[in-house]
């Protein structure tokens, strides 16, 4: 006569000694069990507690916020164009009132729109401001008014009419990609879709870089006419 087989053992965590830090061994191990189980009634029919809760710890953010100095937030500027605007600089291929008209009315753009709401007069009270404070030389509202003029012939910046100036904002932008595409079609609109009236393609590449007048000559010809001045 053939006895019966053993009764299988229902499986699960193996018994622990309790009170023992061996108790807390199989943790993980549970904690996957219970994770993966569907809760379908507010107790287990097998008798077995059904999980609670779980407390996670996470660790730093990556995308968190960028850390800047000062309450105007940040913009994106082309590497390209930053370190076009240190050659030309260096070359003397722009005047210090159109780079520091440039730079401030750059800064100020209002977020996503590329547009920077200062008039004139603003802009020179505002690059005047350290300068009024240590009794430095200050720029003039006509030197001002000239350095917008010329910007506006590098296809920098444009007229937007109401005393407002619309920043070329695939060279300095302050906002998402969304917000730079959105602004672009706006202004392609204000063009019609003229390339010759929206000449936006400033760029190592683009198709209307050799037609800027921005004044490059040869390291030569620049010492030849310092020497003959």
């Amino acid at each position: 006569m053939t006895s019966d087989p053993p009764a299988r053992r229902r499986r699960g965590p193996r018994p622990v000694p309790e009170g023992s830090e061996a108790e807390y061994g199989d943790i993980l191990a549970v904690l996957g069990q219970q994770l993966g189980e569907k809760v379908v009634e507010a107790t287990d029919p097998g008798g077995r507690r059904r999980l609670k809760g779980v407390h996670f710890e996470y660790a730093a953010d990556p995308r968190t916020v960028h850390d800047m100095a000062g309450g105007s937030g940040y913009s994106l500027a082309s590497n390209w164009f930053t370190q076009l605007l240190a050659q030309l600089a260096v070359a003397n291929s722009i005047t210090k009132s159109q780079l520091c008209v440039f730079l401030f009315v750059a800064g100020g753009q209002v977020p996503g729109t590329g547009i920077t709401q200062y008039t004139q007069q603003e802009i020179t009270d505002g690059l005047n401001t350290i300068a009024a404070q240590k009794g430095g030389k200050m720029i003039t509202r006509s030197t001002v008014n000239r350095a917008v003029q010329a910007l506006c012939g590098y296809n920098w910046v444009e007229k937007a009419g109401n005393g407002r100036i619309q920043i070329n904002v695939r060279l300095w932008f302050n906002g998402n990609s969304t917000a730079q595409q959105e602004v672009l079609a706006e202004i392609a609109d204000r063009h019609d879709h003229d390339a010759e009236e929206f000449p936006y393609s400033v760029g190592p590449q683009g198709t209307h870089q050799e037609e800027l007048d921005l004044g490059f000559e040869s390291e030569e010809s620049y010492r030849a006419r310092r020497r003959t001045g």
